[in-house]
């Protein structure tokens, strides 16, 4: 091949390879300058969570083994994994992580911890309730949709289901997740986290679950990276050399 065409192949290569990659590049660009210029507290909403005050050490708690009497009375409760003291609306309450068999089905029990009665997942208007004690900011409900599945897509995708999202009506459209059965809040989502997760997905190139920085594409497009930054390389040297020559 004579080095005329050879150096015209790598231009043209070269060329098209910067335009492909063009669009991924200026995500690339604003989404870094996006993270590197966000204050992560307020993407994560930390700033808008309210202080709760903890539970008096002074408590009378409940027996444990007096409640998990009961849950058996009701459920089959071969396995206790995990057994928690939170606060559902200033009452102190067990939450009890258990199972029938050791690594399936999975079950959560709420009880009040001071009298050791077992309580039911949280309602809707105790989910409210929750959301608004935890939202710092005075702001009116604007919707509370009552969530039992979720996709890749959604800003509460892989979080414990069945849940309440109660959005509030305030400038950052901040939506606060609760967990039904496990009584607590999980999630704050506002518009800085939503912009957020938008470049984030395009800046692994993830469009289904956003996190997989291993997938296929990604790979490819970083491999036609280099070969862009190479064929500019080659361009480089061939252009001194010819100007050399002249």
């Amino acid at each position: 091949m004579k080095k005329a065409e050879f150096h015209r192949k790598i231009r043209k290569s070269h060329r098209w390879l910067g335009v492909i990659l063009g669009v991924q590049f200026l995500f690339w660009t604003v989404g870094g300058l996006y993270f590197s210029w966000s204050n992560m507290d307020e993407v994560h909403g930390d700033h808008q969570k309210a202080h709760i005050h903890p539970i008096d050490g002074d408590v009378k708690l409940a027996n444990l083994d007096d409640i998990l009497q009961k849950m058996k009375a009701k459920d089959t409760v071969n396995y206790v994994f995990d057994t928690r003291l939170i606060q559902i609306l200033g009452s102190p309450t067990y939450q009890i992580h258990y199972s029938k068999e050791h690594d399936r089905g999975k079950k959560i029990q709420l009880a009040n911890a001071s009298t050791g009665e077992l309580r039911s997942a949280l309602s809707k208007s105790e989910a409210t309730e929750v959301a608004q004690l935890n939202f710092s900011d005075d702001a009116k409900i604007k919707q509370v949709e009552y969530l039992t599945t979720t996709n890749g897509h959604h800003e509460y995708r892989e979080s414990p289901l069945p849940a309440y999202a109660i959005t509030f009506d305030h400038p950052s459209n901040t939506t606060v997740y609760v967990s039904t059965e496990l009584g607590t809040v999980q999630k704050f989502r506002n518009n800085k986290w939503r912009i957020f997760d938008f470049l984030w997905m395009m800046h692994t190139m993830d469009y289904q679950t956003r996190d997989n920085l291993s997938n296929w594409l990604l790979r490819a497009f970083s491999i036609l990276g280099l070969l862009t930054i190479s064929t500019g390389f080659i361009l480089f040297f061939v252009s001194q050399r010819k100007s050399k020559a002249i």
